[in-house]
C-alpha cells in the first residue's frame, strides 16, 4: 500500500539530484580527456614508467567516466512494463566494468613496472613530468570535490564508485610524483619503477572496494543494520502500529527499495488503516528521502505466513 502523496513529495529533490549527477558525469569525461592529454606529451618527454601508468589509468578513467555517463542516465529512466523496480541497478552494473577495468590497469601498470625494476631507463625532461603531474593532481583534487558535492545530493553509487576511483588517483598522483622527481633530479629511475608498482597495488586494492559495493547492490544485499533498526523505529513510532514483520530491504542504485508488513487493530476501516499506513510512509521518506516503500497492514494475530518467502533474522515480529 503505497500512497501518492507520500511518493509525491521528494520529486524535486529528485529532479535536483538526477540534473547534478548527469553534470559531474559530463565533468567527469572532459577531465579524463584532458589529463590523458596531458601525460600523453609528459610521457613523450620524460619516458617515465610512473607517468606511463598514470596515462594509463586516465585512459580507463575515460572508458569507466564514459560508462558511468550513460549508466546514470539508464538508471535515472523511470519505471517501465519491463522494469517496474526502475533502472537503478544500472549503477551497480557501470560500477562492476568500471572495477574490471580498474583491475586491467593494475595488472599492467604492474607488470611494467615490475620489468623496469629489473631493467631501468633514465628519465628524461622531468620538468614536464612534475608540472603535468601538478596540474592532474589539482584538476583531480577539484573533480573529486565536484564528485562529492553531487553524492551528497544523489546518493548515486556510480559517481560514488567514480569519486573513489579519481580520490585513489589524487594518492597515485602523488606517488607518480615522487617517482619522477626520484628519476630525474636523483637519477634514482628504479625509484620511478618502484613509484608505478605502488600505483598498480593501490589501484587493485581500490577496486576491490568498488567490486564489493557492486556486488552488494546486485545480488540485493540488505542495507546496513543500522538502517533496519531506523527503519523500524520510524514505523514503530506510532503507538497503533504494533509490531513489523517480513521487513525487506535492498539498494537499486541510489534508491532504498523496503517492503514490510504491520500490525494494526483488526476493528480498523480500511481508511484509517490506509491512514496510518500514508503517515508511516512519510516518516521512512523523512528519514530515506530515495526510498521506494511498500507496507502491507496485517490485523494483529492473524498474519499469514507466505512459504518460501524469507524473513529477516531479528526483524519478524518487532514490538
Amino acid at each position: 500500500m503505497t500512497s501518492p502523496t507520500a511518493a509525491a513529495a521528494p520529486d524535486d529533490a529528485h529532479a535536483d539530484a538526477h540534473t547534478a549527477t548527469r553534470a559531474v558525469t559530463r565533468l567527469s569525461v572532459a577531465v579524463a580527456v584532458v589529463l590523458i592529454a596531458l601525460k600523453a606529451f609528459a610521457l613523450g618527454a620524460s619516458g617515465s614508467v610512473s607517468i606511463l601508468a598514470s596515462l594509463a589509468d586516465s585512459a580507463l578513467d575515460l572508458v569507466a567516466s564514459l560508462g558511468i555517463f550513460f549508466a546514470v542516465r539508464w538508471a535515472a529512466a523511470p519505471a517501465d512494463e519491463d522494469h517496474r523496480y526502475g533502472h537503478g541497478k544500472g549503477e551497480a552494473l557501470a560500477a562492476l566494468v568500471q572495477a574490471g577495468l580498474v583491475f586491467a590497469s593494475a595488472l599492467f601498470i604492474g607488470w611494467e613496472a615490475v620489468q623496469r625494476i629489473f631493467d631501468p631507463r633514465p628519465v628524461t625532461s622531468g620538468y614536464w613530468g612534475v608540472l603535468v603531474i601538478l596540474i592532474s593532481i589539482a584538476l583531480t583534487g577539484w573533480l573529486v570535490w565536484m564528485q562529492g558535492r553531487a553524492m551528497r545530493k544523489s546518493g548515486s553509487m556510480a559517481v560514488a564508485a567514480d569519486r573513489a576511483h579519481y580520490a585513489s588517483d589524487l594518492a597515485a598522483n602523488g606517488v607518480v610524483l615522487i617517482g619522477v622527481i626520484s628519476g630525474t633530479f636523483l637519477a634514482a629511475p628504479g625509484l620511478d619503477a618502484a613509484a608505478g608498482l605502488i600505483v598498480a597495488v593501490w589501484l587493485f586494492w581500490g577496486a576491490l572496494a568498488v567490486l564489493k559495493t557492486a556486488a552488494d547492490h546486485l545480488v540485493d544485499k540488505a542495507v546496513p543494520d543500522a538502517d533496519r533498526i531506523a527503519i523500524t523505529t520510524a514505523v514503530l513510532a506510532d503507538p497503533r502500529i504494533s509490531g513489523v514483520h517480513q521487513l525487506r530491504t535492498r539498494m537499486a542504485g541510489a534508491v532504498t527499495m523496503i517492503q514490510m508488513h504491520i500490525d494494526l487493530e483488526p476493528t480498523l476501516t480500511l481508511d484509517a488503516a490506509h491512514a496510518i499506513v500514508v503517515e508511516a510512509e512519510n516518516r521512512l521518506l523523512a528519514a530515506f528521502p530515495r526510498a521506494d516503500i511498500l507496507i502491507h497492514p496485517d490485523p494483529r494475530g492473524r498474519a499469514e505466513s507466505y512459504p518460501g518467502v524469507f524473513v529477516e533474522s531479528g526483524q519478524d515480529g518487532l514490538r
